[in-house]
């Protein structure tokens, strides 16, 4: 009889278990349909630029301080991830004193990746109190709320007086200046912008705004100053919405006739993108491929072995990133060259919302390349049989990460 209980209860918690599943599955599939239906493909027209390349914490946060101190009129900031803590709070307070200036502050953090400032009540109405203007992107909504969890705006741009913005990998925290004990210290690529590129990046923010706030801001000039330089690197940005990344990538990878380099953090593509780089290996051309050795969250590193190990196989040259962690999002295929927020796995392919510099610009290639190559100096290559084998604990979390590896 206690037997008979027992199996009974495991049935009923295997029967919910597979029902709860299920109802994800399928509010997932119909909130990806719908999704999809009103999806935009935005193509901002080639424009100019100078850029400054950073690849570490602390000198980008004194540079990005600096312009926000010079701030007169505006400033459009989107973040992925803000911390009250550190840093954050030394960035929080320099957009407090330029609202009490007078600067228009608009803040637009992802839900999910601001989560703590979204619970601290005390922290927004002090923000709001200042006069900055605080917004979060992606707040869940029904129908479809796990989608809606899922879809998240993993941008980082911020935009000073329309003349200077901003774009890449890092966020604001303690660990963005290695302050983290594990993961320092922290190598990420980031883009300083100035010229009339900073225009579609205003545009993006903009929209950002609207989409999160309700709060339509008029294109005037006062956002988009016609007084300053064009500059030297022509580029083209391209911004997607859990939509068209992977096709981008797709189009790069088969035009590939030397070599493609890819530098991520998480490296999870999907089956399409796995055979295309199959194929460009089978043509000849080398593919190199970037990754940490330490991880900053659970599974993604078991969830990247099966595509890795094929790839060694072929042939492709995978690195695992050994001087801290490395979380920079970069992309190298013969003339071009690309920076910015994307990951090279299936949340930035299917659920959030990115922005990517593309640029041929001999300069900008030769830039970029160097500081992937020096990256790689510091980098340990993997052998196929050191991801192979029988290992009960790998093979245990490679499996766990198989079922979930769309959402890591």
């Amino acid at each position: 009889m206690i037997n008979l209980t027992i199996l009974l209860s495991v049935a009923v918690i295997v029967l919910i278990a597979i029902v709860f599943i299920f109802l994800l599955w399928v509010d997932y599939a119909l909130g990806r349909k719908k999704h999809l239906k009103t999806v935009n493909r935005m193509n901002p027209s080639p424009a100019y630029a100078d850029f400054v390349l950073f690849a570490d914490g602390p000198s980008l946060f004194d540079d990005y301080f600096t312009e926000l101190k010079k701030a007169k009129h505006h400033i459009h900031i989107l973040f992925y991830i803000v911390k009250d803590e550190g840093i954050g709070q030394d960035f929080l307070t320099i957009l407090k004193q330029k609202a009490n200036e007078g600067v228009e502050v608009r803040l637009l953090l992802d839900w999910v990746g601001s989560l703590p400032i979204i619970l601290n009540f005390k922290l927004k109405k002090e923000l709001r109190s200042h006069g900055i203007q605080l917004s979060f992107a992606h707040t869940p909504t029904f129908p479809f709320l796990f989608y809606n969890v899922q879809a998240r705006n993993h941008r980082k741009i911020s935009v000073i007086d329309g003349k200077v913005g901003y774009l890449g990998g890092f966020n604001v925290g303690p660990e963005y200046i290695n302050l983290d004990r594990k993961l320092t210290p922290w190598r990420d690529y980031h883009l300083k912008i100035t010229g009339e590129g900073t225009h579609t990046l205003q545009n993006v923010f903009l929209q950002d705004w609207a989409d999160a706030s309700n709060q339509l801001v008029s294109k005037t000039a006062k956002y988009f100053p016609e007084d300053m330089a064009k500059g030297n690197v022509q580029h083209q940005f391209k911004v997607t919405d859990g939509a068209f990344l992977k096709e981008e990538y797709v189009t790069l990878i088969e035009n590939a006739e030397q070599y493609i380099e890819i530098g991520t953090p998480y490296f999870i593509p999907d089956v399409e993108v796995m055979q295309h780089l199959l194929s460009a290996l089978t043509r000849g051309v080398k593919v190199t491929i970037m990754v940490p050795s330490t991880s900053d969250h659970f599974l993604v590193k078991e969830a990247s072995h099966r595509y890795l190990r094929p790839l060694l196989k072929a042939g492709a040259e995978v690195y695992e990133y050994k001087k801290g962690f490395y979380h920079a999002k970069a992309m190298i295929v013969d003339e071009v060259a690309v920076v910015g927020t994307a990951n090279f796995d299936k949340r930035s392919f299917f659920l959030n919302d990115e922005i990517n510099f593309y640029s041929e610009e001999p300069h900008f290639h030769k830039e970029v390349r160097e500081v992937f190559h020096k990256d790689l100096g510091n980098a340990k290559k993997l052998q196929y049989q050191d991801i192979s084998g029988f290992n009960l604990m790998r093979q245990g979390k490679e499996l766990l990460a198989r079922c979930v590896d769309l959402f890591l």
